[in-house]
């Protein structure tokens, strides 16, 4: 039923009480603002089924004589997985319209190539959780440091290249942990992604969550060396989480802070040109708080701390 629609079922069985306590079907009409026409399809539903026949029902036809046959349904999915082709080259190659075909990937979840996993066309699963701290995503994203002075971002592309290169500033390793519950995440630029700087951000990372009342039951990374090392594992039964790793070349495992990454890019590292490392460093406390607190997140329909009640903070 669309949003404006003059009744609900529960009021087409009001309209129905009326005429059966005798008003009579053009008055019982008026009185809800509809048509006589309207009243009596309603009332003759309500005279042969009684209620269920005033509940909605699909408008699907029972039988579709013109459907596209599931051996070209078949090809069409398969082509799509494999070559992650549109809808108007699909066509071509299989003799459909192509609003044919994109009806056939609607049907399957497969008209949007962000919902498939990238290997093997899938769509994706997402990983829901009931609880804050029930899962826990971890990941590293390598971000070349910015020379004093500016990059190409400020300066023109061969000044800054060549800046770049002359101050020989390498790289900064964000370490990012995102609560798949709440989408709550803490943060840090280290220097390095090795073993030991992992695990030292895997224990102020669960310090945070627990200081917020939350306790981490599972952690999820891909499968970097740190993740795969003795001390990652000593120190994650130390902590009595369970370490899980996501399959190789699936990184769609992991995608709650993977997508994490893409908005840290795009909303603080190159939202706007700076002038030093530390310039952009300085701004990163900001961000984060700005992304717990009052960031709205579509796939949560609210903003991280939204979910975490005693969040310091999350009414600010």
């Amino acid at each position: 039923m669309h949003l404006n629609a003059p009744l609900t079922p529960q009021g087409r069985f009001r309209l129905c009480q009326r005429i059966e306590s005798g008003w009579t079907v053009a008055a019982a009409a008026e009185s809800m603002n509809l048509s006589r026409q309207c009243a009596h399809k309603w009332w003759r539903l309500y005279r042969v089924l009684g209620p269920a026949g005033l509940l909605d029902h699909s408008s699907r036809p029972r039988h579709s004589p013109n459907r596209t046959s599931p051996k070209l349904e078949f090809r069409v999915r398969a082509l799509r997985k494999r070559k992650k082709w549109g809808p108007v080259r699909i066509a071509a190659v299989v003799g459909l319209a192509p609003s044919t075909v994109h009806r056939i990937l609607v049907r399957h979840g497969l008209n949007r190539l962000q919902a498939q996993d990238r290997p093997t066309g899938e769509p994706v699963r997402r990983i829901e959780t009931d609880h804050p701290g029930q899962l826990l995503h971890i990941d590293v994203k390598k971000l070349a440091r910015i020379p004093d002075g500016g990059g190409h971002r400020v300066l023109d592309k061969q000044t800054g290249m060549h800046n770049q290169h002359r101050s020989r500033v390498g790289y900064a390793f964000i370490h990012s942990a995102i609560d798949a519950h709440s989408r709550l995440a803490y943060s840090e630029i280290r220097s390095s992604e090795d073993a030991r700087d992992s695990v030292d951000f895997l224990n102020n990372a669960h310090r945070f969550f627990t200081d917020h009342g939350i306790r981490l039951e599972r952690v999820l990374t891909d499968n970097g060396p740190a993740y795969r090392s003795l001390l990652w594992a000593h120190q994650c039964r130390q902590l009595e989480l369970r370490a899980k790793h996501t399959r190789p070349y699936h990184p769609a495992t992991n995608g709650k802070v993977e997508r994490f990454n893409r908005t840290l890019l795009d909303e603080w590292a190159y939202v706007r040109p700076y002038t030093s490392d530390h310039a952009r460093a300085q701004t990163f406390p900001a961000f984060l708080d700005f992304y717990n607190h009052h960031r709205f997140h579509t796939a949560i329909k609210g903003v991280p701390a939204s979910r975490v009640t005693n969040l310091s903070g999350q009414h600010s």
